[in-house]
């Protein structure tokens, strides 16, 4: 039996299908949203191999920040530099 035949017969499995239906097409197209137009995730490669390079240290990212300071990472200070 095709999905078609049992909403024909069970009526009432109808606005069940349909707001299961709408809830998916949301959440897929919120999915999509977010993966081209939001700027906090990148899935592109290519034009931007490394992104971690571009991050802002004085602008917090998505996490829980209390009372923290950012400042830089001596260590990786000096990688950054031996490697350029």
């Amino acid at each position: 039996m095709g999905v078609f035949q049992i909403l024909m017969k069970k009526k009432e499995l109808i606005p069940l299908a349909v707001i299961i239906s709408v809830a998916a097409g949301g959440a897929s197209s919120f999915a999509v949203y977010s993966l081209r137009n939001k700027t906090d995730v990148i899935i592109d490669r290519k034009k931007n191999p490394e992104p971690w390079e571009t991050v802002d240290p004085s602008v917090p990212q998505k996490l829980i920040t209390i009372n923290q300071q950012w400042k830089p990472v001596e260590e990786l200070q000096k990688v950054r530099r031996a490697t350029r």
